[in-house]
């Protein structure tokens, strides 16, 4: 069991405003940070601050939210490694400094990889200029298309000279796999040996692996992790944030994220998913969704309707001729369907031909009527 401590940041409010138009009112932002505060989770990303005033203004207000409220949640913002980027937010007590800078073969035809450094160099040093203590996270995207060498140097340079807090490499176009993300995460964390910076993973969701590499940065090394309210954000989402933690929680990393609250993590996943569904009219719970789909919750065959992850309360039971004596005994029981226990046998098997027959499950009322012929 590893008992290493991993800082979780929930980008749901940036991130979110990134997925299918979506845009997340003041009132609606308190809300997920409140749901965020009560279930532990380490940094809120609460927005982007260079892209508007209207979006500075409410970053702002969030985090004097939750200086006034007391909350433990750090709230930080999003930027450009600018300095005319962080500058509206010095004198606000404002404290969490989240920027990016990207490498993409685009933006190096444009600058020099010092020139970049440089621009850094100096927003970092303003920054510390006029905010105490500040933390400090810089992203460097991206790293599914960027050479290992190219990412080893921005990492030294980050790690060595300007001592960030937090090194964060985004697999910002969803294209990497869990195996090559660990070796690559693995290879950037032994530069952390005996530094100040830790590692943090920003997984996008293009190819389906998002949760999975995330945890897998997480056991490479990496000190924090970036995930979201069901996986919302850019194109297919990110890491999901309930399921990182929980994967990693079980294996023993330390976690403040409280993945034993089921049903409050639930409502904190339905209101964003309303909110979602009232302005685009889409909704990102789906029967499949992990943990908390209605799938996690059917059962048809009777010992793969048996797992840990599963919810009891709004049960559904289908009975068709994959359907065993135990799941048959159940689905009579929750209905309240008298049955001779000494004939259960035959009623599985009349239960199976009724459905071989009809070419779907038996309803209830079938069910019955079989039931009631060894009564």
């Amino acid at each position: 069991m590893n008992a290493r401590k991993i800082i979780v940041v929930d980008p749901t409010i940036r991130e979110g405003m990134q997925y299918h138009g979506l845009v997340f009112s003041l009132d609606q932002r308190m809300e997920i940070l409140r749901f965020q505060e009560a279930l532990g989770i380490d940094i809120s990303q609460a927005g982007y601050p260079p892209a508007h005033k209207s979006e500075a203004e409410n970053v702002e207000r969030l985090f004097q939210a939750s200086e006034k409220k007391g909350y433990a949640i750090r709230v930080a913002g999003l930027f450009r490694a600018l300095e005319k980027d962080v500058k509206p937010m010095l004198t606000s007590g404002f404290k969490d400094f989240h920027l990016h800078m990207s490498l993409t073969k685009e933006m190096l035809e444009r600058k020099s990889l010092d020139e970049m450094f440089g621009s850094l160099e100096r927003t970092i040093n303003l920054i510390r200029k006029e905010v105490k203590d500040p933390f400090i996270d810089v992203n460097v995207l991206d790293i599914g298309n960027m050479d290992i060498d190219l990412i080893k140097r921005c990492a030294g340079f980050l790690i060595d000279k300007l001592e960030v807090d937090i090194l964060t490499l985004p697999d910002t176009s969803g294209i990497m796999s869990p195996n090559l993300l660990f070796e690559m995460i693995t290879s950037i964390v032994k530069l952390t040996a005996g530094k100040k910076t830790g590692i943090s993973v920003h997984c996008h969701n293009d190819m389906g692996m998002a949760t999975a590499n995330t945890v897998m940065g997480a056991a490479a090394g990496a000190s924090a992790v970036q995930a979201t309210a069901l996986g919302i954000g850019e194109r297919n989402g990110i890491g999901d944030i309930f399921l990182v933690g929980k994967a990693l929680k079980e294996q023993g990393y330390q976690l403040n994220l409280k993945t034993e609250k089921i049903d409050l993590f639930e409502q904190y996943y339905e209101y964003v998913n309303n909110n979602c569904m009232e302005q685009t009219g889409f909704s990102i719970m789906n029967y499949n969704t992990p943990f908390f789909g209605t799938s996690m919750k059917t059962h048809v065959a009777g010992t793969h309707g048996i797992t840990k992850y599963g919810k009891a309360k709004d049960e559904a039971f289908f009975l068709n001729v994959l359907c065993g004596r135990s799941l048959v005994i159940k689905y009579l029981e929750l209905n309240n369907i008298r049955y001779d226990n000494d004939r259960i046998k035959e009623i599985v098997n009349r239960i199976k031909d009724k459905s071989a027959n009809l070419g779907r499950s038996a309803s209830k009322e079938e069910v019955i009527e079989i039931v009631s012929d060894f009564v």
